[in-house]
């Protein structure tokens, strides 16, 4: 799915209603919530945080795990979280990171690619195992 930013606020909520739909056919209704979460986060932040111009979604659902990638052409910026404590219990920011790192089996960065050969920034995260994992 790819989202060209003309309702910018849309895309978070777009991306993660396909992916936790996806969930639900497929059987996997346990890594939805956190799924819609992860996506919501990863999506805002390229909205708020970059000058990209599309959001490209990528899903990939394996046995044992779900893989979800969010692409953004801003090549210029990388994901940051704050440093120390400076997320406090109030802030409606900084917490994407966060939440990755505590919620995904694993995630992570880089530039490259979309597979239509586009220049990218990705940004990915897997859940799999045990539910909620």
């Amino acid at each position: 799915m790819t989202d060209d930013r003309s309702d910018s606020s849309s895309s978070p909520k777009i991306c993660r209603d396909l992916v936790a739909l996806l969930l639900q056919v497929t059987g996997r209704t346990h890594h939805a919530d956190t799924a819609r979460l992860l996506v919501s986060e990863i999506v805002t932040n390229v909205n708020l945080h970059t000058d990209s111009l599309a959001v490209r979604l990528e899903v990939v659902l394996r046995h044992d795990r779900l893989r979800v990638s969010v692409y953004d052409d801003a090549l210029d910026s990388d994901p940051r979280q704050k440093p120390g404590n400076a997320c406090d219990a109030y802030d409606e920011n900084g917490r994407g990171l966060l939440l990755l790192t505590g919620l995904a089996r694993d995630w992570g960065g880089q530039r490259g690619a979309t597979a239509h050969g586009t220049p990218a920034k990705q940004i990915w995260f897997e859940l799999g195992g045990a539910p909620g994992r």
